[in-house]
């Protein structure tokens, strides 16, 4: 998206966030040119702290927070809540999350958005949905993906593991902005605005819907297979003769019978009753193995690749972090940090290589150019 066709140019969105969810979801708005102020505590939000591996600055804010301008308010103090009214009065969308009941306590509860801001579209970030008895627990990252059961199919059999990046927050973060922008089209129609309320753990319980409908519908628990599939195979790494591992999915039957006679020369297994079918290769996996692995460790990495590439069978890397600031298919962006130095980060899906070069707020930036903005 080049810097002259930005959908949400003219867009205000007031944001009290923190973290990864919220930030997440109003820094994707803030790259498709709304105008994002993010209210920050006197001291800045926890993100700021997290680390300064950044020239400074911590990784987690760089990463979520450019394209903003950022407001230093104290809302304990009369003048700056008054403020932040203001400035809600005349914004398009407000996002916020708070612990439960604080955005309330700063006198914004459903009711009044309803009676004072019509067309206001108010979007409460929430761990647990707030008709439910876990309306107030304290809700964390891992928190929730332990909650949810996310932790529990993933890992080795042995040991159940979290993602290892801020997944319940990241997907909470994409609900929110595709809400946003849901409602802004029923707005276009209705002429009036609406409270949303996204929950973490319910984007983890849609995650989680196939394992939960094989436990609901066939009685049976998903287990954990590292970094193999539970419900499809062979999905999964091979080691070859070199060391290196290739990952291989196979997913159909055509595909099945191309990898056993391009990839294994084994024809014979294509038929045979115990692999015949997906569901049939699932239920006899390390039978199947026995037969797989000793016909990658007779060949090296490449012979393998080049075999997959030839039955038109899927296959990719286990990459190393350290190999991804090299890997072919990595798109950057540039961002500015505030003293001017220009740092690379991944280019989001959907953003163009010309899209303008977006600048990380320092704390409280903007504070008196808005305090003057909405002075009455």
């Amino acid at each position: 998206m080049s810097s002259a066709a930005r959908p949400l140019e003219g867009l205000f969105v007031v944001s009290i966030e923190q973290a990864v969810a919220a930030p997440l979801c109003t820094v994707r708005l803030a790259d498709a040119g709304a105008r994002v102020v993010k209210i920050e505590r006197p001291e800045g939000e926890t993100a700021r702290h997290y680390d300064s591996t950044v020239e400074g600055m911590s990784a987690y804010f760089v990463w979520l927070n450019r394209g903003k301008e950022s407001a230093a308010l104290d809302l304990k103090s009369e003048a700056d809540l008054s403020l932040f009214h203001r400035m809600v009065a005349k914004a398009d969308v407000l996002v916020q999350n708070l612990a439960p009941g604080a955005i309330d306590r700063l006198g914004l509860s459903t009711d009044v958005i309803a009676a004072r801001f019509p067309r206001l579209l108010a979007v409460n970030i929430v761990g647990y949905g707030q008709d439910t008895a876990y309306a107030h627990m304290r809700a964390y990252d891992m928190l929730v993906q332990a909650e949810s059961g996310l932790c529990a199919v993933t890992g080795s059999p042995d040991t159940p593991s979290k993602i290892g990046v801020s997944a319940a927050d990241i997907a909470t973060g994409m609900n929110a902005h595709a809400a946003i922008l849901e409602a802004l089209l029923t707005r276009e129609k209705t002429g009036r605005g609406r409270v949303i309320e996204i929950a973490m753990f319910d984007g983890m319980a849609d995650w989680m819907a196939v394992p939960l409908l094989y436990y609901a519908h066939a009685g049976r628990e998903t287990a954990r297979y590292g970094l193999a599939h539970a419900s499809i195979y062979p999905y999964r790494p091979y080691t070859c003769r070199d060391g290196g591992a290739v990952v291989v999915s196979i997913q159909q039957n055509s595909e099945w019978k191309r990898f056993c006679t391009i990839v294994l020369e084994r024809p014979d297994l294509i038929d045979d009753p115990r692999f015949a079918t997906n569901a049939q290769r699932v239920a006899n996996r390390e039978t199947l193995d026995r037969h797989i692995e000793p016909a990658f460790t007779a060949m090296d990495c490449n012979e393998a690749i080049r075999r997959l590439n030839k039955a038109q069978n899927a296959w990719g890397r286990v990459s190393e972090v350290r190999d991804l600031p090299q890997h072919p298919a990595l798109r950057q962006m540039q961002v500015t940090l505030p003293d001017g130095k220009t740092i690379s980060v991944p280019r989001p899906a959907g953003r163009a290589a010309d899209d303008v070069v977006p600048v990380v707020p320092a704390l409280g930036g903007q504070t008196e150019l808005i305090r003057a903005e909405f002075a009455t």
